[in-house]
């Protein structure tokens, strides 16, 4: 297990060259300081990628916590540069792929390997199809489309672009309506048969990745590909050594996602849209009409199906929905008989073009899909039910994605690495390895961030009388706190709830109550305009929930408090949640504390992560959660939050800041 004229010994001691306080980056790399724990990371992951002391079979495991400011992505790039294996990255966000590309990987290049090759792959959806930009190009609703601009503006980038990627196109908004109609959708292709192969931007860039040594890529990528691979069906990516995963937390929600099924609403209109519009472009009167007639055929019986589900927004068990209601079966009976008959239509107008293997490939894994998850009894699914306020989806996933790892990943590469500022709780990764199904004689390390907590943190949890959240009262209480910390944190906040409900009646009762600072919520702009704001206006205060728990960057000023309303326990209720619980305890163990405390550590850890994002910045963490302290399960949360001093004293927070409680 090693790369090209490389062993174990020679390629850690080389890393000192590198990481050293007089080595190759301090020479190189502005503003570089020594870190140790970059350098132990960098050991780490050489160990794991070219040798280890592991018994003969398994492959190098490695899984490095490594806090805000240790420097990991340099840690990991640069082994995986020397190793000479044929690499995967995989990141958690999109953000982080091109800031490898875009920063780390030309620093390279200038300075360590010249001759390095890297390309990001990103999703087919992140890319233009060529042949249906020229099907919107010359059909008449074209030029009654209402982005006429963009459509022009497209066209012209098109004879600059490399690869079709929308990233290029900074003015296109994330929803943009016309991006949908030209992206490179894995359901829509043509593969072959497509009049475009040739100069197709997929294709391009499939023989790129081929060449390249180092591919960056999401989980969702990563997951897709190894979700295909499982099957034999054709792979994304080409084949490679080792991968190193990033903000590898997300592995186990991701890989139940590719791992399962799901089949929505809003995907069989879709294919009826593109039936149609393929049929009017492709066919003569008669076929065209008999094709559009089956698709809409498929699409009343998928709005009849949709009748009989639950109107009420939310997940739930999909046996709960359908015990009891006969006209459920029925209507799943008619749909499938539309699929059959539209699947046999189509499979007869190949004989009139190839065009329409991909058309038939896509009703056919729908119709298979929808099968298998509506009707499928395996003991290892959990099959649920999601209504959205314009969808509803069916999905059968995976109650554990620890086997299909262990058989799929870790035994068909060199080496696997993990890393993130979030794997431990209260210093262990016994919860990481058991939901990823990874052996106990993995290498670990913890790595501190070398951020001045002690000095230039406060953490606030409220006094003993404070309600807990699921008292009366607690939301009138916890919304008073809230405000008496803006004031004396001077705005500058970001305040982040477990609950869309929780932040939108916060929201309103402090606009009651007025605030001298601009007060935002997530909602009312698009996620990167919202945090643009929030940087520029430094007093500002952001309400929000979910993805702000993570990823969002906003070193300096602006960003002083972070205030978390409670612990984020995952809901109970939610069929997948509920499903691993159930399997925990029928295995002996005790939910709760094997997965439900862990799990909610984790979460909190990234909220809190939000406050420290340069060894220069300074605030308030406060946490409305006097569960921390009443509860035996605090501990273990206070145990993994950084090294802040502790206050339950409002009056600690004021001299703080140097000033009064208001």
């Amino acid at each position: 297990m090693s790369g090209p004229g490389f062993d174990e010994i020679g390629m850690v001691e080389s890393m000192a060259r590198y990481f050293v306080a007089d080595g190759k980056l301090a020479q190189t790399l502005p503003g570089f300081r020594f870190r140790q724990g970059q350098q132990d990371m960098a050991e780490a992951v050489c160990r794991a990628l070219v040798g280890s002391d592991f018994k003969p079979g398994f492959p190098g495991l490695l899984a490095a916590e490594a806090g805000t400011g240790t420097g990991k992505t340099l840690a990991y790039l640069i082994p995986a540069v020397i190793s000479g294996l044929k690499m995967v990255i995989s990141t958690g966000t999109l953000n982080l792929q091109d800031q490898i590309l875009n920063k780390e990987i030309p620093f390279i290049q200038k300075h360590i390997d010249p001759r390095l090759t890297a390309i990001c792959v990103k999703g087919r959806q992140n890319y233009l199809c060529l042949y249906r930009w020229q099907q919107l190009a010359a059909t008449p609703q074209h030029r009654l489309f209402e982005d006429r601009e963009g459509v022009a503006i497209i066209g012209e980038w098109l004879g600059g672009t490399e690869f079709g990627d929308r990233a290029e196109l900074d003015w296109l908004a994330d929803d943009a309506r016309l991006w949908s109609l030209v992206s490179a959708s894995t359901s829509q292709c043509l593969g072959s048969h497509c009049p475009e192969w040739q100069n197709c931007f997929i294709t391009r860039l499939r023989k790129e990745a081929a060449r390249a040594k180092i591919l960056i890529v999401n989980h969702h990528l990563f997951f897709s590909d190894l979700a295909l691979r499982r099957h034999g069906n054709g792979e994304v990516l080409p084949r490679y050594e080792a991968v190193i995963f990033d903000e590898a937390h997300h592995i186990e929600s991701t890989a139940t996602r590719y791992f399962g099924l799901s089949v929505s609403h809003y995907q069989i209109l879709d294919l009826v849209r593109d039936l149609e519009s393929m049929a009017q472009a492709e066919l003569k009167e008669r076929d065209s009409e008999k094709t559009m007639a089956l698709a809409r055929s498929l699409a009343a019986a998928a709005d009849r199906w949709l009748m009989v589900v639950p109107s009420t927004p939310g997940r739930f068990p999909l046996e709960a929905v359908v015990e009891g209601q006969p006209a459920w079966w029925q209507h799943l009976d008619e749909l499938e008989d539309r699929f059959e008959a539209l699947s046999g239509h189509v499979e007869t107008l190949i004989l009139l073009s190839d065009l329409w293997q991909g058309m038939l490939r896509r009703c056919r894994e729908l119709q298979a899909a929808l099968r298998e998850v509506c009707r499928g009894t395996d003991p290892a699914m959990i099959y649920w039910l999601e209504r959205r306020s314009r969808t509803v989806i069916v999905s059968a996933s995976p109650i554990s994605v620890a086997e299909e790892l262990r058989r799929h990943l870790y035994n068909q590469v060199l080496a696997s690495v993990f890393t993130s500022a979030t794997l431990t709780v209260a210093g262990d990764f016994h919860y990481f390895r058991e939901r990823l199904g990874l052996p106990e004689i993995i290498e670990t390390l913890s790595l501190a961030t070398p951020f001045d907590y002690a000095n230039r943190t406060l953490c606030h949890i409220p006094e003993k009388g404070f309600p807990e959240p699921n008292q009366p009262g607690y939301a009138d209480v916890a919304r008073q706190r809230i405000r008496d910390l803006i004031m004396l944190s001077g705005g500058r906040t970001l305040v982040l709830f477990t609950s869309q409900q929780a932040m939108q009646a916060c929201y309103e009762g402090l606009c009651k109550e007025g605030l001298p600072f601009p007060l935002l919520i997530q909602g009312e702009a698009p996620r990167a305009a919202l945090l643009d704001r929030f940087r520029r206006e430094v007093d500002s205060v952001l309400l929000a929930v979910a993805s702000f728990w993570e990823g969002v960057d906003v070193p300096g000023e602006a960003l002083s408090c972070v205030i978390i309303d409670k612990l984020p326990f995952e809901v109970p209720s939610d069929p997948v949640v509920k499903a691993r619980i159930e399997r925990i305890r029928e295995d002996g163990g005790n939910p709760f504390f094997d997965f439900q405390v862990p799990q909610a550590i984790l979460s909190l850890r990234q909220g809190v992560g939000r406050l420290m994002r340069t060894s220069e910045d300074r605030g308030v963490l406060a946490i409305l959660d006097v569960r921390l302290f009443s509860k035996g399960y605090g501990k273990n949360f206070r145990a993994s939050l950084p090294p802040c001093p502790i206050t339950r004293d409002l009056e600690d927070v004021a001299a703080f800041w140097r000033i009064k409680t208001v």
